[in-house]
Formats: structure tokens, sequence, C-alpha cells
């Protein structure tokens, strides 16, 4: 199976998914089921519209696995005790890894060029997070003494943005917790924020039930207002997943080239939409080689050209999990 990280044409792309499609049919037990319960000829799939997309909802009651695999470890995603919580079980930490890495690079820059703050409670409260795991790497690689995270101890946060001067910061933050230190900058009547120009926030969740639910847009003019910088990024992965999108601004993402997303007809997961016209979001990612790389999501959103929108969540989807995602 070639390299998915030097794919670079449709054809390539194609011709992998193809390959991994009939792989995990033949590998993967509850997918088989699921191919097998929709009668469908494995040998017949020829296009990417004709493969079946898992329901995200399988990884909450099912163990997706690659039978020749094991499971190094597992990730788990967000939500209240009360709920179901999905499990992604990694046969290759490595690939994780490298998929990170080259995502990272491709539209922030080189995580070794960077400073890494985390402002993210919700995550570092609970066991088994992918995006901590995904954060830990970045400051591994980036090895900077004053990386760290900040769960709500805003004055520290403050206190250090001051004095980072004009080097390059990445502060991961979910939603609420962004929120949150904007309120304690603001109510700082001794001193403001002053932060660099190179500074960059990525949020990379929601409220999860903390404060009111807003529209995306109105989301990044508030920090866009608070921290002072157009530079307001947006993480969009999942639990489920291996691989990151991001947006450089006004909610629309990118994919990098081993990933892909497709808009399904919301009442019809068989037929898909044209550019532009709204529907549930499906993600190709080929770097979930031992689990599955067709992932029927409950997330809203629309593709314009390269770029996609997320747009919200189908009615009745548990809140949990990162920017806007569902299990």
């Amino acid at each position: 199976m070639e390299n998915i990280f030097n794919i670079k044409t449709e054809q390539e792309f194609l011709t992998a998914a193809l390959e991994i499609f009939r792989y995990q049919y033949e590998n993967i037990e509850i997918y088989k089921r699921f191919v097998d319960y929709l009668n469908l000829d494995p040998a017949k799939v020829d296009r990417l519209e004709n493969i079946p997309f898992l329901p995200i909802e399988m990884f909450k009651n099912h163990q997706v696995l690659d039978r020749n695999a094991e499971a190094g470890l597992f990730f788990q995603s967000s939500g209240t005790t009360q709920m179901n919580l999905s499990r992604h079980f990694i046969a290759d930490e490595n690939k994780y890894k490298e998929s990170i890495y080259r995502s990272f690079a491709q539209f922030i820059g080189k995580p070794e060029d960077f400073i890494f703050l985390g402002l993210l409670p919700s995550y570092l409260e609970k066991q088994n997070s992918s995006l901590i795991y995904m954060v830990d790497f970045l400051m591994n690689k980036s090895g900077q003494p004053e990386n760290g995270y900040f769960l709500y101890n805003h004055e520290d946060l403050f206190n250090l943005l001051n004095t980072l001067g004009d080097r390059k910061v990445i502060l991961f933050g979910v939603s609420f917790a962004l929120l949150d230190f904007i309120d304690y900058c603001g109510s700082r009547k001794d001193k403001h924020l002053n932060v660099s120009e190179n500074l960059v926030v990525i949020e990379t969740g929601g409220m999860k039930g903390r404060k009111e639910e807003m529209t995306k847009d109105e989301l990044l003019k508030i920090m866009q207002e608070g921290f002072k910088t157009e530079r307001i990024y947006s993480e969009y992965s999942m639990t489920e997943l291996l691989s990151q999108a991001y947006s450089l601004g006004k909610n629309e993402y990118e994919c990098p080239g081993w990933m892909k997303i497709m808009i399904r007809n919301a009442e019809d997961p068989f037929n898909y939409e044209k550019d532009g016209r709204t529907g549930a979001i499906n993600i190709i990612d080929l770097a979930n080689l031992h689990s599955c790389a067709f992932i029927a999501t409950q997330d809203l959103g629309k593709i314009t050209g390269n770029r996609f929108q997320v747009l919200g969540r189908i009615d009745h989807s548990d809140i949990r999990g990162c920017s806007l995602l569902v299990s």
C-alpha cells in the first residue's frame, strides 16, 4: 500500500481509497458486517461515492480495529459520564504522529518554530484525549521551556503572554475557556493584555455546556477583539480520526492530501450534495488504515471549492467532542 502522505492527485487518492476500502472490508469485522448489511458487492465499488461510510456511532458500541493489528493505546471521546463514549483503538501510533506533524506544518508552520500553550481544561480533566496527545506531541517537537498547559490559572497565562515579546506562539484553546480568559483580561484594571503579532490562537472545541452556543462568526469576532489579532484559527478533527483539517479564519477548513470531506444528503446517505449545498459531513481519513477510513459524522457542513465549512450538528446528536463534533 503506497504511502498515503505522498498523495498528490485525485487519481492517486481514489486508488488508495479503494485499496484501503477493500482491505478494511476483509479485515475489520464491524465494517464488513455493515457493508454486508447494505447488500453491497465490494468488487463493484469503483468510485468514492459508492463506498459505504460507517456511522460514527459504531465507535461507541464496537471495537473498530483491524484483526491483524494490536492496539497500543486508545483515545476516548469527551462527554458527560452518563454518555456512552466512543473509543478509537490505535494500532499505528507513528502514523498518528506523522499525520499531526505533516498537517500542522502544511497549514501553520514547523512545530519547532513555535511556543505551544494549552487552555484545554475539559480535555486535561479526562483521560485518553486525542487532542491532548496531539498538543503534547507538538510541544515535544517544539522543545521550548515556555510550553505548557493552563487549567484555570488565567493569571499565569496572562503574565506569560505579556512576556513573550515577538516570539511565535500557538495558543490551543477550547472555546469556552478562551472566552473565560478574554473576560479575565477585560477585568484587569492594572494591566492590558499585550500579545505578540506572532500569536496564533487555535480554537478547537465548542462550549461543552459551559456557555451559550453561538455561531462560528460570532465566536471569531469576539476572539479577534479579545486577543487583538486576526489570527484566530480553528482545528477540525475528532476522536475517531488520525488527521486534522485547519481553518485559517472565516470557518473555511482545508484538508491535507490524505483526507477528504464529502457532503451527503441528510435524508439519503447514498446521495451527495453539490458544492455550496448544506448536508451531513462524511470524512475519508486514509491515515485510519487499522480502524475505519470512511466515517459518516453527524455534523452539518458544505463544500465550496477545495474548502469546507462546519455549520452545526444534526438534531439530537450528542453534545461532545472538538469543534461542533459528535459521537
